[in-house]
C-alpha cells in the first residue's frame, strides 16, 4: 500500500465511526449482527486494511464469528476455525506478539506462524475483547497483506474503542442466549416432571342457575412461582409452546369422564397450535361436541383464512370456538368479525364495576345485540359481586363465570358439585 489510502479519503472513513455507534443505540437485539459488521467495516476502512474480523475463543480453537473483507478471495470466512495456539490472536492476548504490527515479516515470533508467509500478513492489529466479567471472549482484529508503517498509537486506541463497543454488543447477545437457555431448561424440567395441574372454573347459566361447562386453567408449582401466562409465553419464546400447551390440554381433558355428558370443557389454545395442526392430534379421540376452544385477543392471527381452514375439520365434527377477552382491545373485535365464533367471552375488564359504569354497560349492550344478530352466545368472565351479576342479567347476558359463581377447583373436588 506504500502508506497511501486504497479506499476512501480519511474524512469519509472517520465519518463512519459515529454512524456505527448511532446505529447501535437505535437497534434492538435482533440487529446485533448488523451492528457488529458495521463496526468491522468502519474500522477496516478507517485503517485502510483489507480484512477485519472478530474471533471467538472456544474449546482450544479460534472461530471467526464476523468477517469483513475487501479481498476478492478472502483467506478467512465467517464460521471458519483453526487451532487457537497457531493464531496471532492467542499470542497477542498472552503477550507473545504486540497488538500493533507494522510488518509481520520483520518479527521473528510472527514468522513462527505459517499464515505470516502463506496469506501473507503484512500490517496487523489485534486487541482482546473482554466481557463485562473480565473474561476474554476473543479478539477484534484487522490486517493487510502489505506492511503499513503509518499506523500508530491513535489507531490502536481506536481498535480498543471498537473492541469495547463490540464487547457490549456481544455481552447483550450472550446474556440473551443464556436467558433463553435457562428458560428452555425450566420448561423442559416442567414437562419432564409434569410440575403442573389443571383446575376447573364453573361456567354457569344465570337463568337456570346451573353449571353448563368448565374452563380448564393450568397451575404450575415449579419454581420460580409465576403466573401461567409467564410459563406459556416462555415456552413460546424457546420453541416449546406445542409441547407445553398440548401436555396441559391432555391433562385438562381428564375431567370429561368425571362430569355429566351434557357439560362442555373450554380449553385455551394459541393460534399457532391450531395453525400447526397440533390441536387436531391432541383431540383425535375426544367427543368434540363437548369441547370449546378459546382463542385470546392477546396473540395475533397472521392469516385468518388459513386459520379458518385449519379449524374447519374440527368445527365440522362439532367443536365450538370462543373468542376470549372481548372488550379488552381492538384485536378481540377483529377476531370476532373474522372467526365468527360460537361463543364470545366478555373480558373481566369490561365486567368490573359494570353495575356503576355507563360506558361498560353500553359496550356490553352492543355486544349482546351483536351476539343475537349473529347467533353467538355470551359468557361474562370475572364476575365477583352480586351487583355485577344483576347488571349482567338486566343486559341479557345469561352465562357467566367468576369467583362469585365458583372458584377454580381441582379435579378431586368436581364430583361434589353433582
Amino acid at each position: 500500500m506504500d502508506g497511501q489510502p486504497i479506499l476512501e479519503p480519511v474524512a469519509s472513513k472517520l465519518a463512519l465511526i459515529p454512524y456505527v455507534f448511532l446505529s447501535a443505540a437505535s437497534s434492538g437485539e435482533a440487529a446485533i449482527d448488523e451492528v457488529v459488521l458495521d463496526a468491522l467495516c468502519a474500522i477496516r476502512l478507517h485503517l485502510d486494511m483489507e480484512v477485519a474480523f472478530i474471533a471467538e475463543f472456544s474449546g482450544g480453537r479460534r472461530r471467526f464469528r464476523y468477517v469483513d473483507s475487501a479481498l476478492e478471495d478472502a483467506p478467512i470466512a465467517a464460521g471458519d476455525s483453526d487451532p487457537l495456539e497457531q493464531s496471532y490472536c492467542q499470542r497477542v492476548v498472552d503477550g507473545r506478539l504486540p497488538e500493533l504490527i507494522h510488518d509481520a515479516s520483520l518479527i521473528p515470533a510472527a514468522l513462527e506462524l505459517p499464515a505470516t508467509l502463506s496469506v501473507p500478513v503484512g500490517a496487523h492489529l489485534s486487541v482482546p475483547i473482554r466481557l463485562g466479567d473480565g473474561q476474554v471472549y476473543g479478539t477484534f482484529c484487522c490486517f493487510s497483506t502489505q506492511p503499513d508503517f503509518t499506523l500508530g498509537d491513535r489507531d490502536l486506541a481506536i481498535m480498543h474503542l471498537f473492541a469495547d463497543f463490540t464487547s457490549r454488543q456481544l455481552g447483550r447477545e450472550l446474556a440473551t442466549e443464556r436467558r433463553r437457555q435457562e428458560m428452555r431448561q425450566r420448561i423442559a424440567s416442567v414437562l419432564e416432571s409434569e410440575s403442573f395441574t389443571s383446575v376447573y372454573q364453573p361456567i354457569v347459566h344465570l337463568i337456570d342457575n346451573k353449571i353448563v361447562g368448565f374452563e380448564a386453567l393450568t397451575r404450575f408449582w415449579s419454581r420460580p412461582i409465576r403466573s401461567p401466562d409467564v410459563w406459556f409465553n416462555e415456552a413460546a419464546e424457546v420453541g416449546l409452546s406445542e409441547q407445553l400447551e398440548m401436555a396441559a390440554i391432555a391433562k385438562a381433558l381428564t375431567i370429561l369422564s368425571h362430569i355429566p355428558d351434557d357439560l362442555y370443557l373450554s380449553i385455551n389454545v394459541s393460534p399457532q397450535n391450531i395453525l400447526s395442526g397440533a390441536i387436531n392430534d391432541a383431540l383425535q379421540n375426544v367427543p368434540l361436541h363437548r369441547i370449546v376452544l378459546e382463542v385470546t385477543e392477546h396473540v395475533a392471527i397472521p392469516d385468518y383464512s388459513q386459520f379458518g381452514c385449519c379449524l374447519a375439520p374440527l368445527r365440522d365434527r362439532g367443536i365450538r370456538l370462543a373468542v376470549d377477552d372481548a372488550g379488552a382491545g381492538y384485536a378481540s373485535f377483529l377476531h370476532i368479525l373474522k372467526l365468527k365464533p360460537e361463543i364470545i367471552k366478555l373480558d373481566i375488564g369490561l365486567i368490573r364495576a359494570i353495575d356503576i359504569d355507563l360506558t361498560r354497560r353500553a359496550l356490553t349492550a352492543a355486544l349482546v345485540g351483536f351476539a343475537q344478530e349473529t347467533g353467538s352466545s355470551l359468557v361474562a368472565e370475572g364476575v365477583e359481586t352480586v351487583s355485577e351479576l344483576t347488571a349482567l342479567k338486566l343486559l341479557g347476558v345469561n352465562t357467566a363465570q367468576g369467583y362469585l359463581l365458583g372458584h377454580p377447583l381441582p379435579l378431586g373436588d368436581i364430583a361434589a358439585l353433582f
